[in-house]
């Protein structure tokens, strides 16, 4: 029988930073962007305390600032947010070495042939967790990814669902569609088009009628998950297709010299970190978004590969010599793509 436990850290940069600062602890803590709330930026996480007043990651800071004007600001310290996660994944690791680490905060285990309960695993991970770093976890337990990522959600937080197929009826089809993993506005508003809103509902639809609607691939897919079928295997090992950075500037700027020696670092950023994780690129896109949020991109495919600051830099200024700048600009990216390893 496949066992596969998802685990997701609660709140994970606010109570690293409420661990670290206990004086933060039973406050509204919002981290995001360098923690001004009157500059541009949005939220990475927030506390459950900044959540209940509506305060949720990828909102603008200043929005959330006047939701909580009393909430604690503060930036992203990602230095010290990977140093708590490596303590985490460590200890994932020596309980199963078939993990899928999905970022920086949650995880995949395959515990399908460990001797224990599912029960004494999670409580055994809950247990090293808080006292190796002080922080909880949410776990969810089920026979396939698809549906140990719901059941990690279910209790939140600090909580252990573990879901059988038994369970699907009774707990996963009353739940909204949102809550099946690939579904966003978008898709939520066609199904609710269709008289869909449920998990349930969806499930009741045939095939058919789902590929007319979404096509093939993904009208599969709908059909499939809201039965609960996930044959997805774990990805122990991966490697990335593209690498990117790109800045938002505090205030719209037509400034083509601010412009110009911001791409500059960013090439230089990429590549410093193409050569320490040892890959060469082919293919370099710049991006730009203007202050009316229209994003343009050029790209341009080099004749080889190549970790040469100078090459990707020459090729990166030449897509943003090709992008009209009549609007002021808010966002300037660059990302680097055809990745492959160095030999």
């Amino acid at each position: 029988m496949r066992r596969i436990l998802h685990i997701d850290m609660d709140a994970f940069f606010a109570a690293v930073e409420q661990k670290r600062h206990p004086e933060l602890i039973g406050k509204p803590v919002v981290i995001g962007g360098d923690g001004d709330p009157t500059k541009r930026g949005v939220v990475s996480t927030a506390s459950y305390e900044a959540r209940k007043v509506g305060i949720h990651s990828a909102m603008p800071l200043r929005t959330a600032y006047k939701l909580c004007p009393d909430a604690v600001f503060l930036p992203v310290d990602y230095k010290e947010y990977s140093r708590v996660s490596k303590i985490v994944k460590n200890i994932l690791k020596e309980i199963s070495p078939t993990m899928e680490d999905v970022g920086i905060d949650e995880a995949f285990l395959d515990i399908s042939q460990i001797e224990k309960s599912s029960e004494d695993i999670a409580n055994e991970i809950k247990k090293r967790i808080k006292d190796e770093t002080g922080l909880t976890c949410s776990i969810g337990i089920a026979p396939n990814k698809l549906l140990a990522k719901i059941a990690s959600d279910m209790q939140k937080p600090d909580g252990l669902t573990i879901l059988t197929e038994k369970d699907i009826a009774s707990l996963i089809w009353p739940m909204p569609v949102r809550k099946l993993q690939g579904v966003g506005p978008k898709t939520e508003a066609h199904l609710k088009g269709m008289g869909i809103e449920t998990i349930g509902e969806l499930a009741s639809m045939p095939v058919d009628k789902l590929i007319e609607h979404f096509g093939k691939s993904f009208g599969h897919y709908l059909y499939e998950a809201s039965r609960g079928i996930d044959e997805s295997p774990l990805i122990t090992h991966w490697e990335p297709k593209s690498t990117s950075r790109e800045v938002t500037f505090q205030k719209d700027t037509d400034n083509w010299q601010f412009m110009a020696k911001t791409l500059a670092g960013l090439s230089k950023e990429i590549v410093d970190d193409m050569r320490q994780t040892g890959f060469i690129g082919k293919t370099v896109t710049v991006k730009v978004k203007f202050h009316d949020f229209k994003v343009v991109t050029r790209a341009k495919t080099l004749d080889n590969y190549t970790v040469s600051l100078e090459e990707i830099r020459r090729a990166a200024f030449e897509c943003f010599g090709r992008i009209e700048l009549k609007k002021k600009v808010r966002l300037i990216g660059i990302r680097i793509g055809k990745l492959e390893k160095m030999v």
